[in-house]
């Protein structure tokens, strides 16, 4: 299993087997509301808990990662920083290529095997399954973190319905620091391991549909798709990052500027970003994202743009120029 794995390019491959997972964590968040409006995490909460409903027969959970890009960013004035994951080619590509590999692979040497592979897009906790199978464990910032890669992977997870020799648990390695939960320019981690979305910059600027709330709008800085401050700030991500898939390399969009943002029409929009991370904002979100760092970063240059977008239909887009032309303090010239 984990040669294949390995062959199929996964830089981390571990075994745990199929039971139903400690409620407790993704209780607490729901019951905090914290899942703001990803209502799928509470509707699909009991499958999400045990992968035996999921996959009938499940026996065991091969747990994935890949490593990618750990640079720093490179966004000065005039541009918007990108999260890591997302500069290079859609991940979800990525991983579901490898997938497709790894389950080719283990199908072929046992024909009647039943394999569910998911990554990101089914109702499964990777992280939690990771810490299980012995990859890294979930830190404080709710990322999942390797003592080798630090929490710059990428998840994904086999179901199986055969019995492989589990690995041990991953124990917790953050200790007494907690770096990660100050460094939240939004407070957006309350408590240790629970991330509140409707605060988190990451969520609100790529699965959020129409405005950004004032509170997390004027703490963005200069993050427009996502945000990394929290990792940044982990010691466990020092000095890592050089073993990068490298499809997952930051060769499309390192950073983006800040006038074609607010210009982006949609077939610019298909043309461009199609293939990567960032079409999961969708157009709206780009532009309003784009409206919002111009306005908390002081790009006046820009304020002729802003005004234009006063009168977009796109949802979140107007509001978002409107708080920006009041930060730079030309509203209503």
């Amino acid at each position: 299993m984990k040669q294949a794995a390995r062959a199929a390019g996964f830089h981390e491959v571990g075994i745990a087997r199929a039971e139903a997972l400690d409620p407790g964590p993704l209780d607490r968040m729901l019951a905090r509301g914290a899942e703001a409006d990803m209502a799928w995490l509470r509707t699909q909460r009991d499958v999400r808990l045990d992968p035996r409903l999921l996959l009938p027969g499940c026996r065991s959970v091969v747990a994935l990662a890949v490593a990618h890009d750990g640079a720093p960013p490179d966004a000065g004035p005039g541009r918007a920083t990108v999260a890591r994951y997302a500069r290079g080619r859609d991940y979800h590509t990525v991983l579901k290529k490898k997938l497709k590999l790894l389950v080719a692979d283990l199908q072929k040497r046992d024909p009647i095997l039943r394999a569910l592979p998911s990554a990101d897009v089914g109702p499964v906790m990777e992280k939690a399954w990771a810490e299980r199978a012995g990859i890294g464990w979930v830190g404080k910032n709710g990322c999942l973190i390797t003592t080798t890669r630090g929490s710059w992977v990428l998840l994904a997870v086999v179901l199986l319905d055969r019995d492989l020799q589990p690995d041990a648990p991953h124990p917790e390695r953050c200790g007494d620091c907690a770096a990660c939960i100050p460094a939240c320019p939004t407070g957006a981690i309350p408590e240790p391991g629970l991330v509140d979305a409707r605060l988190c910059i990451s969520f609100q600027t790529i699965e959020r549909r129409g405005a950004i709330p004032e509170g997390v709008a004027a703490r963005l800085g200069r993050w427009g798709f996502g945000c990394d401050d929290c990792q940044t700030a982990c010691p466990w991500n020092r000095g890592v990052g050089e073993a990068s898939d490298p499809e997952l390399r930051p060769a499309r969009h390192p950073s983006l500027d800040l006038g074609e943002l607010v210009r982006l029409a949609p077939e610019e929009f298909r043309a461009r970003f199609h293939g990567t991370a960032l079409a999961r904002a969708g157009h709206a979100g780009l532009v309003r994202n784009g409206a919002l760092v111009a306005g908390g970063t002081g790009e006046a240059a820009l304020e002729p743009e802003l005004r234009r977008l006063l009168g977009s239909e796109l949802p979140g887009v107007a509001e978002a120029a409107r708080w920006a032309l009041d930060r730079l303090g030309s509203h209503g010239r």
